[in-house]
C-alpha cells in the first residue's frame, strides 16, 4: 500500500470508529465528537475503559496492534457490563464491530467503577501470557534478536552453532513492514510448517536512528536480498516473501556504499587497497595438501584439522546396509559391489556402525587432498615433515558465465578474480550504457522499483530514454569468511539498506556437533557468553556471569529469611 492510501485507509478506520462508538463516549461523561478524532480518540478511550495512556503508543508498532485491538475490544465490552464468553467471541470474530451493538442500545450503561482484577485463573493467565508476547515482540523487533548460526560460511570466525545475540539498535531497528503476522515467529509456524504472515498489506519502510554506521568489516545480519526459501537446505522454487520475512543472513561487509571492490587471487580489495580483517577474523581458503606417502586423514585431526573429505572403500555393501550410513555420506563413487566407495566429512563413519553392519570397510589414502585453511593453518601444517607441498587453491581461469554476479554473459568474474565493481551509494550518480546495465539491473528494477525496458538503440527508466541513473539507497557487499564455502554478494550481488537486521554482539552459547544429533553435541565453553567481534583474544565472560547469580541469590536468600525475623 502507498502512503496516500493508508491514509485513507486510517480514515476509515476513524469513521467506522465514530460511528460504532459515539453514544459510549456521550455515556461515559464525554463529548461524542471526541470518539471522531485520531489519537486523541484512543487516548480518551483508555480513560474510558480505565487502561493506561501509553497503551495508545502500542496501537502504533506492527504486529502488536494486532494483539492490543483485541484486548481493547474487550475491554470496552467490559465497561459497558458485556462480559460473557458469547460476547467475548462475537467481538473477535466481528473484528470489533461487535461493539455497534452496544453503541445503538436502547440505554447503554457505562461502568466507571468496574473492577479490573480477573474473575478467574483462567482470565489472569492468559492476561499474562499477552503482557509477555508484547513485551518479547518489542524486544524482538527493536532491541536484541536471538539467531542460531546454521550454515559454516563464516567459519572460524563464527561457528556452526552459535547461539548469537544480534542487536537491532546499532543500525537502527527496521520496523516491520508486514502488518499481519504472528509475533514472535518469523515466516512459519513451527510445526504446522505453514506461513506466519499475510503479504498484504505492506507498511512503507522505516528504520530507528541508527547508534552508528555499518563500518567496512563489520559482521552484519541481514535479509536475503536472492530467491528466497521457506527453510535451508532444502531444494525448491523461488518463494518471493516480503523483505521482513526472507530468510535471514549472516556475513562479513567488505563494501560500504561509495567503495570500488575487487578481488585479486581469493584476496578482496577495496579502493585499491588490500582488505585488512579484524584481529578475530579468521579466513578460510581451498587447499591442496600433498603427499607422495599419501595424506593421512588420522594425522589431520591428531594436529587439530577437521575440515577436509575422507573416502572409504566398502567391499560388501548392501541396500540395508547403505541405507544406515546414509547420514554420514556426503558422496559416493562406483555402482557394484566390487567397485564401492563413499565420501564423507572429517568424522568419517562411526565404528561401532560398521561392526554392527558386518562392512569390510578401508579408508583410500590419497596422494593429494583438499583442505579447508586459514593462511596461518596453510603454513603450519606446511612444515610439518609428513607433508611434501601444501598449495592454496585459486580459480585464475576467467570465462564468461551467469554462475557469479552479474550472472550475465559476457562477464567472467568467479569467486577469486572479481571486479573491479562500484558499490551504489544513495544519490550517486552513474553513467549507464548496455555493458554495465547489468550490474545495476536488479537494483533499478526490484529495489528501487522501477520499470527498465530496451529498444534497439536506447535504454528507458520510466519511459524515460536514460543515458544515467541516481541511486535512491545505499547498497552493502557481504562476504563470508569461508571463502570457497560461501553463497554470498558474488553470486548474487548487492543488498540494499532497507534489508539489514542488525549487527551480532554476543554469543550466548554454542554447540559442537548441532547437526549431528543430539548425542553428538558437546558444548564450546570457551565461546559462552564471548563477544563476536573486538580487539584481543576472545575472552569468555561465563564465571563472572556465575558470580553475579550465586551473589544475587545470596542477596535474595538473605531478604527472605530476613523479612521473616
Amino acid at each position: 500500500m502507498t502512503q496516500i492510501q493508508w491514509i485513507l485507509f486510517v480514515l476509515l478506520i476513524q469513521v467506522i470508529h465514530f460511528f460504532g462508538t459515539w453514544k459510549l463516549y456521550k455515556v461515559a461523561g464525554y463529548k461524542s465528537w471526541q470518539a471522531l478524532v485520531p489519537i486523541y480518540n484512543a487516548v480518551i478511550l483508555m480513560r474510558i475503559i480505565k487502561r493506561p495512556s501509553w497503551w495508545v503508543v502500542l496501537l502504533f508498532i506492527p504486529t502488536i496492534n494486532l494483539i492490543l485491538f483485541g484486548v481493547i475490544w474487550i475491554e470496552t465490552l467490559k465497561s459497558f457490563g458485556k462480559n460473557s464468553v458469547k460476547d467475548k467471541f462475537l467481538v473477535l470474530l466481528t473484528f470489533g464491530l461487535y461493539i455497534y451493538t452496544i453503541n445503538y442500545s436502547k440505554k447503554p450503561k457505562h461502568i466507571a467503577d468496574r473492577n479490573l482484577k480477573h474473575k478467574t485463573g483462567l482470565g489472569e493467565t492468559v492476561s499474562s501470557i499477552l503482557f509477555a508476547i508484547v513485551a518479547a515482540t518489542i524486544v524482538h523487533n527493536y532491541l536484541i534478536q536471538p539467531y542460531i548460526i546454521p550454515t559454516g560460511s563464516l567459519e572460524k570466525s563464527l561457528l556452526i552453532g552459535d547461539f548469537l545475540f544480534v542487536s537491532k539498535f546499532h543500525y537502527g531497528a527496521r520496523a516491520p513492514m508486514t502488518a499481519v503476522s504472528l509475533p514472535m515467529v518469523h515466516d512459519t509456524i513451527p510445526i504446522l510448517k505453514i506461513k506466519s504472515y499475510l503479504k498484504k498489506p505492506q507498511l512503507p519502510y522505516f528504520r530507528l536512528p541508527a547508534l552508528q554506521k555499518i563500518k567496512r568489516n563489520d559482521i552484519v545480519v541481514f535479509s536475503w536480498p536472492a530467491d528466497t526459501v521457506r527453510q535451508f537446505f532444502v531444494r525448491e522454487k523461488r518463494v518471493d516473501k516480503p523483505i521482513d520475512k526472507k530468510s535471514n543472513y549472516v556475513k562479513r561487509c567488505l563494501g560500504i556504499p561509495g567503495d570500488t571492490l575487487e578481488i585479486i587471487d581469493g584476496f578482496v580489495h577495496t579502493n585499491g587497497v588490500k582488505n585488512i580483517l579484524p584481529g578475530r577474523a579468521e579466513v578460510q581458503y581451498t587447499f591442496n595438501a600433498y603427499a607422495q606417502k599419501g595424506v593421512s586423514s588420522r594425522r589431520l585431526l591428531a594436529e587439530g584439522f577437521e575440515d577436509f573429505n575422507r573416502t572409504y572403500k566398502i567391499q560388501n555393501i548392501t541396500e540395508n546396509s547403505f541405507q544406515q550410513l546414509i547420514p554420514y555420506i556426503i558422496g559416493r563413487r562406483g555402482n557394484t559391489v566390487d567397485d564401492f566407495s563413499v565420501i564423507t566429512k572429517s568424522k568419517g563413519l562411526p565404528t561401532k556402525l560398521i561392526g554392527k553392519l558386518g562392512l569390510r570397510v578401508s579408508e583410500i589414502l590419497e596422494i593429494n587432498k583438499q583442505l579447508t585453511l586459514t593462511i596461518k593453518e596453510a603454513a603450519i601444517l606446511k612444515k610439518t615433515t609428513w607433508i611434501d607441498s601444501i598449495k592454496q587453491q585459486i580459480n585464475s581461469v576467467k570465462v564468461p558465465n551467469e554462475s557469479f554476479f552479474p550472472n550475465k554473459i559476457p562477464y567472467d568474474w568467479n569467486e577469486d578474480n572479481f571486479g573491479p565493481l562500484l558499490i551504489p551509494k544513495k544519490g550517486m550518480t552513474v553513467a549507464l550504457n548496455r555493458a554495465n546495465v547489468p550490474l545495476y539491473k536488479k537494483i533499478i528494477q526490484e529495489y528501487e522499483r522501477n520499470q527498465l525496458e530496451f529498444t534497439p538503440t536506447e535504454i528507458k527508466i520510466n519511459g524515460k530514454v536514460a543515458n544515467q541513473y541516481t541511486f535512491k539507497k545505499d547498497y552493502y557487499w557481504m562476504m563470508g569468511d569461508n571463502r570457497h564455502k560461501s553463497e554470498d554478494s558474488r553470486f548474487w550481488g548487492f543488498v540494499p539498506d532497507d534489508h539489514i537486521v542488525g549487527k551480532p554482539v554476543f554469543i550466548w552459547f554454542s554447540i559442537k556437533g548441532i547437526n549431528d544429533g543430539i548425542k553428538n553435541w558437546s558444548i564450546r565453553w570457551d565461546r559462552v557468553f564471548t563477544t563476536v567481534d573486538g580487539p584481543g583474544e576472545r575472552l569468555s565472560y561465563f564465571p563472572y556471569f556465575m558470580i553475579f547469580i550465586v551473589l544475587w541469590q545470596g542477596y535474595v536468600f538473605f531478604r527472605k529469611r530476613k523479612s521473616k525475623v
